[in-house]
């Protein structure tokens, strides 16, 4: 900013460099000089020339003894302003964003949900890992942007998979869940911490929402209409029996998660059974609520303990 005003006030003084009549060119070398310098210029006279001086020229360009210039931050975000201001720049910078998430997902399972795998992220795909200091928050961000991705990737599933369709609605739930589910199976052992992070209290509106979304896809994939339970009350259902299926798998060590998918078939042949639906949906409403609100270990305890 100052220096852009420096160059409108001394507009002119580059227009008449090249006339003889009227030499600036040793004013515009005093005031530079006096930014970089701890020693005081000599004020510029001219005999021929009155000029009135511009008081404290050097605080205006430097208003405290650091220059803005100097300081990381000032320069971050003088750097960054175009990018939010200009829609290709921005829209350049969400890409860069996305790679980097992407590249980073086959280090968390090494790495887990930290910040280390996103720098390792950022230098697989060529970026300064300096752009991981634009994400607000970092292990959440790379959270956030897996459940997105997954989610994609069962919409392009239930959208190609014809088979869905002659299926019932008990079995296509089962199905897509289980779908879902096996893609976080490579990071199994670090969706512990996944879940600690998602139970934030600042991360939780976009956990439920980005689960809200699942449960309304899978829904909408089953094409459930034959039963009459409020539509609110599916969700909680679905929801939950998603939630304990996803919490059993944590703990489940047959091969392929064979038990978690024979628990899976078991609460939705449970929740399809219109006498323990209201009973189902409490106790599970309860359990994720309260699961939320506590610890991680908590929430496994209250789930299992009942």
């Amino acid at each position: 900013m100052y220096r852009a005003a420096a160059n409108r006030l001394f507009s002119g003084a580059r227009c008449y460099c090249h006339n003889s009549r009227l030499r600036l060119r040793p004013l515009q070398i005093s005031i530079a000089s006096s930014r970089f310098s701890t020693t005081e210029t000599q004020p510029f006279t001219n005999p021929h020339i009155t000029i009135n001086p511009i008081p404290n020229t050097s605080t205006i360009e430097n208003p405290n003894s650091s220059d803005s210039t100097s300081s990381p931050s000032s320069s971050t975000e003088a750097d960054d302003a175009p990018r939010y201001e200009n829609p290709r720049a921005r829209a350049e910078y969400q890409d860069e964003k996305s790679r980097v998430l992407q590249a980073s997902l086959p280090y968390v399972i090494k790495l887990g949900w930290t910040e280390t795998a996103l720098i390792a992220g950022a230098r697989a795909v060529g970026l300064s890992p300096s752009i991981i200091g634009s994400l607000s928050r970092k292990e959440a961000a790379l959270v956030e942007f897996f459940m997105d991705d997954c989610l994609r990737r069962l919409i392009n599933r239930i959208d190609s998979d014809e088979s869905l369709k002659n299926l019932t609605p008990s079995d296509c739930i089962s199905k897509l869940i289980r779908i879902r589910l096996e893609m976080q199976s490579p990071y199994i052992s670090k969706w512990p911490q996944a879940l600690s992070i998602q139970a934030q209290p600042i991360n939780v509106p976009t956990s439920f929402k980005q689960r809200a979304m699942l449960v309304d896809e899978i829904w909408h994939a089953a094409d459930d209409n034959t039963s009459n339970i409020d539509w609110y009350a599916k969700r909680t259902v679905l929801g939950g029996i998603y939630s304990t299926t996803e919490i059993y798998m944590l703990t489940d060590s047959s091969p392929d998660f064979r038990n978690t998918w024979a628990f899976l078939d078991a609460r939705v042949k449970d929740a399809f059974d219109l006498k323990k639906t209201i009973q189902e949906a409490q106790y599970l409403a309860e359990a994720v609520s309260a699961g939320l609100g506590n610890s991680f270990q908590g929430f496994v305890g209250k789930v299992f303990g009942r």
